[in-house]
């Protein structure tokens, strides 16, 4: 029993290898371990060396389930996530996870744990959980309008989405209200489309996504009621499962270690000497590759801005030596003092809780958006890949920051259009409307206590569903 009374459960969490997966499914986990449940993590060996450490308090309620990929032509050695590999070659990566099925079967079989928690990748999980009589809960680490925008599970697993050409996907679809401006860019779609030609994949991820979804007993998304509750509703329409939000699941700004570290004594030090609220932090992640143009037109962007920034840009794993790009001449020497390009890891929740930050230049990742607006910097949104774009609509309808206009054709980002969105959204007084509206979104994006119910609300419904289906 937990400290409630209620029955203790044992929960096996398996998410796809990309870390904007496995990080929020290890939150995940230890919200799920401080009530008392028992958590076995499964990934593979060096994206579990790679992981963040577990609090030791939470050590004896998470196990950490080494399961191995098995060699796949195509796939280099070493490369166990998203973040090692070029975009090519994922699909390689997919291959290899789908080769850990009879491991993880093996695992489940032996331990037989109450739920398995899941993610779009692993199409073939569900059937095995049900002959072994184990719970099923696909948990969407992004938000619900992303899920809603794509349609009905059904429609993804047989491809019969009604959507046949790029413009059918830059307005809302049919069962998305005209009046929404949930869509996509037309580059944006061409550019999703472009990639999955390139890929040769054995099963298409939309059919992953949609038997991840039809096998679930439960549909959980990181989301919330306080913000576009509508989704929510929509998404349990289309699929016809219960949906049930675990809340935003904002991170702890975590000081243990850094505080004399190298790294952050000269971060800080700078941030430090900085007006408050002046400093554009920079970050796009740590997967996009950016192309030569794109990177130069962001920099003079910033250059011909005149606000101080703080750039975090790091080139990921897996890029090959011939995409590597480079700043423009004379960049880094004409910024020197307003600004700081910084090429190595940092520690991105740390620098947006510093109060010299003013604005999140951001591409729109979920995870990272929560964060920026967990401490209210109004965003300049410059969104790439899958949902980001879809994120930038809703948050720009909302006024929580503004997108930064590019050529609607192809996607060209000009240099005069980062300036222009910098300086409205931070300094301008025609831009006040972002910044207040930013603030206003911390008491949802950064209520802790708010987001832990909703994590209470999700392990009641666990523990409910197992006492009613028990063998």
């Amino acid at each position: 029993m937990t400290n409630d009374g209620k029955q203790k459960l044992h929960i096996a969490v398996f998410p796809w290898l990309a870390f904007g997966h496995m990080i929020p499914f290890l939150e995940l986990a230890k919200n799920m371990a401080r009530r008392g449940h028992q958590v076995s993590f499964l990934s593979t060996p060096r994206n579990i060396e790679r992981l963040p450490r577990i609090p030791s308090n939470l050590s004896p309620l998470i196990s950490l389930v080494k399961l191995h990929l098995p060699p796949v032509d195509g796939l280099p050695d070493n490369a166990e996530a998203t973040i090692d590999l070029p975009s090519d070659k994922i699909h390689f990566l997919k291959k290899a996870y789908d080769g850990l099925k009879d491991e993880l079967t093996q695992f489940l079989h032996a331990s037989s744990p109450d739920w398995v928690v899941y993610d779009f990748a692993p199409y073939w999980l569900p059937p095995i959980a049900v002959e072994l009589g184990i719970a099923r809960a696909f948990f969407n680490a992004v938000n619900a309008w992303f899920l809603a925008f794509l349609g009905p599970s059904s429609a993804l697993i047989d491809g019969s989405d009604p959507r046949t050409t790029l413009e059918d996907f830059t307005v809302p679809p049919k069962w998305i209200p005209s009046s929404s401006n949930l869509a996509h860019r037309y580059y944006e779609i061409k550019w999703i489309v472009e990639a999955a030609q390139n890929i040769t994949s054995d099963v298409l991820d939309t059919y992953r996504l949609g038997s991840a979804i039809a096998g679930c007993d439960v549909l959980a998304t990181r989301d919330c009621e306080e913000f576009e509750a509508h989704w929510l509703t929509l998404l349990q329409q289309l699929n016809k499962k219960p949906v049930v939000p675990v809340g935003l699941m904002p991170p702890l700004v975590d000081i243990s270690g850094e505080e004399t570290s190298d790294t952050w004594l000269s971060i800080s030090g700078w941030l430090e000497n900085q007006t408050k609220g002046s400093v554009i932090y920079v970050g796009l992640g740590s997967e996009l590759t950016l192309s030569q143009e794109t990177l130069t037109e962001l920099a003079l962007g910033l250059e011909i801005s005149g606000l101080p920034f703080f750039w975090a840009l790091r080139n990921p794993s897996g890029l090959n030596e011939s995409d590597s790009v480079e700043l423009p001449d004379g960049f880094q020497d004409r910024t020197k003092g307003r600004g700081v390009v910084w090429t190595t890891w940092v520690p991105q929740l740390r620098i947006l809780a510093h109060d010299s930050v003013g604005g999140f230049l951001t591409h729109c990742g979920w995870s990272s958006i929560i964060e920026g607006l967990q401490f209210g910097h109004p965003l300049i949104m410059l969104p790439f890949m899958v949902e980001q774009g879809l994120n930038a609509r809703i948050f720009e309808k909302n006024k929580v920051g503004i997108e930064i206009p590019r050529d609607d054709r192809n996607g060209l980002l000009y240099r005069n259009s980062v300036a222009e969105s910098l300086k409205l959204v931070i300094t301008d007084d025609e831009g006040k409307v972002y910044r207040d509206k930013a603030r206003e979104m911390r008491a949802i994006f950064g209520d802790k206590l708010r987001h832990d119910q909703y994590i209470d609300k999700f392990i009641e419904h666990l523990q409910n569903y197992r006492s009613l289906h028990k063998d």
